[in-house]
C-alpha cells in the first residue's frame, strides 16, 4: 500500500478559508434577517424564522470554524519524478495520481483573499481535466510549478 503524500498546503489556507466560508454565512444570515421582517409583515410563523437562523448558525460554526481545520490537516500532496499524488476530503478522500507524462499545462493563480495572505494556487492541467494544489506560499508555489513544468518535459522527452 502506497504511503500518504507528505507536503502539505500553508496554514494561512485556514484564514482564507474560514473568511470565504465567512462571506457565505454572512449573507445566509442576511437571509434571516429578511425572514423576520417577512414573518413580521405577514402572517408567517415566527418558528420559521427562528428555526432557520438556529440553522444558521450551527452550520456557520460548522463551515466556518470546524471544516477548514479538518480540511487544512487532511490536504496533502508530493511531487514525484513520475507522478503528482493528491490527497485530500472531509468526509470522502480523494487520492489522485497524476502522471507527468499525461501533465500539459501548470499555472498559478491567486485570487484577491489569496493575494492578501501571499499564497496561491498550483493548477495542472491534463487533457482529463485539471487539477489543483490550493494555498501554498507564493514561493512555494512558483517553486512547484517550474519543478512540474521541468518534470514533464524531461519526462516527455524520454518517450
Amino acid at each position: 500500500m502506497r504511503s500518504q503524500p507528505k507536503d502539505r498546503i500553508h496554514q494561512d489556507a485556514l484564514k482564507v478559508w474560514r473568511i470565504t466560508e465567512g462571506i457565505v454565512a454572512i449573507i445566509a444570515m442576511l437571509v434571516a434577517i429578511a425572514l423576520f421582517v417577512i414573518a413580521g409583515l405577514t402572517p408567517m410563523p415566527m418558528w420559521i424564522p427562528i428555526i432557520f437562523t438556529m440553522l444558521v448558525l450551527l452550520m456557520t460554526y460548522v463551515i466556518v470554524v470546524w471544516a477548514p481545520r479538518i480540511r487544512w490537516y487532511r490536504w496533502r500532496y508530493e511531487v514525484r519524478e513520475n507522478e503528482i499524488d493528491l490527497l485530500h476530503g472531509i468526509w470522502w478522500t480523494h487520492r489522485t495520481l497524476v502522471p507527468m507524462v499525461k501533465v500539459q499545462h501548470v499555472d498559478t493563480e491567486q485570487g484577491p483573499l489569496l493575494r492578501r495572505y501571499g499564497l496561491a494556487t498550483v493548477k495542472v492541467t491534463t487533457a482529463g481535466g485539471s487539477h489543483e494544489i490550493p494555498a501554498l506560499s507564493m514561493e512555494d508555489a512558483e517553486h512547484l510549478r517550474d519543478r512540474i513544468a521541468v518534470l514533464a518535459r524531461v519526462t516527455e522527452d524520454d518517450e
